[in-house]
């Protein structure tokens, strides 16, 4: 083990029990910051590393990858503050909405089924159950090399559909902070509750290997719908399949790779491109290289 002044680093580091698909080779350098501070430290002298939190809607090759990660799930510090709540990147959903309904505030309820971290749902302005992170984002913490730390209002951000200004920049959420209403806290467990008893009867749960959604929504359209009218529920590719109850969910139930994975996803990707003439965008990040036949999925997938 080498450190950057004492940084938790892990070289040639098997991924896949981190990662919610289950899938995922070795990664030949992850560090493990505990605060920001790390983090830029490590960003400073590895400029090429990408960050990730809960590797939640991200598939890892199974052939693995030879860059430098960065897992920002050890910065986990939430601070309550009145109705104010600061959280670091690396808090897992979950976590954050249970801590906010101890402290009887609402807003965050949406996140109790979510399995990502903070830093990724403020990224892609996570929602759900009619809550989005925009409705109650104060500001985030962003990192880049040329600017270091700054910070941007919810204006600044940008917030639209599963999209902010990180998406067109080489921002790097490290914290945010959110504005929450008092509210009792029987009335926020009772919506956390139904929340988590719709994710159950329409999402596959976390313990059947998944990534959440795999296709962004189109415009006025429904992944989901479209890939249900070209009939590819059950559809399988080696070791996973499209969800039996949701055209837009693949699961891992018999050890699958991630060849598997972007295999099945292409021909999800074919169907509704030859019969609706829509070319679907996934939502799930890819990181691997290592592998051709991956690599050609990806330019059709991904466009790049």
């Amino acid at each position: 083990m080498h450190n950057i002044t004492n940084i938790e680093l892990k070289e040639n580091f098997c991924i896949k029990n981190m990662t919610t698909f289950k899938i995922g080779g070795e990664i030949a350098k992850v560090y493990f910051p505990k605060s920001e501070f790390e983090c830029v430290e490590i960003l400073e002298k590895e400029p090429n590393a990408k960050v990730f939190g809960n590797f939640s809607n991200t598939l890892v090759s199974s052939y693995g990858c030879s860059g430098t990660v960065i897992s920002t799930s050890k910065i986990d510090n939430i601070i309550f503050e009145d109705t104010r709540v600061i959280a670091g990147c690396g808090v897992k959903g979950p976590m954050l909405a249970k801590a906010a309904a101890e402290h009887g505030l609402s807003g965050l309820e949406f996140m109790i089924g979510f399995p990502g971290s903070v830093g990724g749902e403020v990224y892609m302005n996570a929602s759900a159950h009619g809550q989005a992170i925009s409705d109650v984002l104060e500001s985030a913490t962003l990192y880049t090399d040329n600017e270091g730390f700054f910070r941007f209002s919810n204006d600044e951000m940008q917030f639209a559909y599963r999209k902010s200004i990180c998406h067109d920049n080489p921002y790097i959420v490290l914290g945010a902070e959110f504005n929450l209403k008092k509210k009792p806290v029987e009335e926020i467990q009772a919506k956390m509750n139904e929340n988590l008893a719709f994710r159950k009867s329409h999402q596959p749960m976390m313990t059947l290997g998944n990534a959440g959604s795999i296709f962004k929504n189109p415009k006025g359209d429904s992944a989901g719908r479209l890939l249900d009218a070209c009939g590819v529920k059950g559809l399988r590719s080696g070791g996973v399949k499209v969800w039996e109850n949701h055209a837009n969910f693949i699961v891992n139930d018999a050890n699958g790779t991630s060849t598997d994975v972007l295999e099945l996803m292409l021909q999800m990707y074919t169907r509704v491109k030859e019969r609706f003439n829509i070319e679907l965008e996934p939502e799930i990040k890819f990181l691997g290289g290592n592998n051709l036949r991956e690599v050609e999925i990806c330019k059709i997938l991904y466009q790049k």
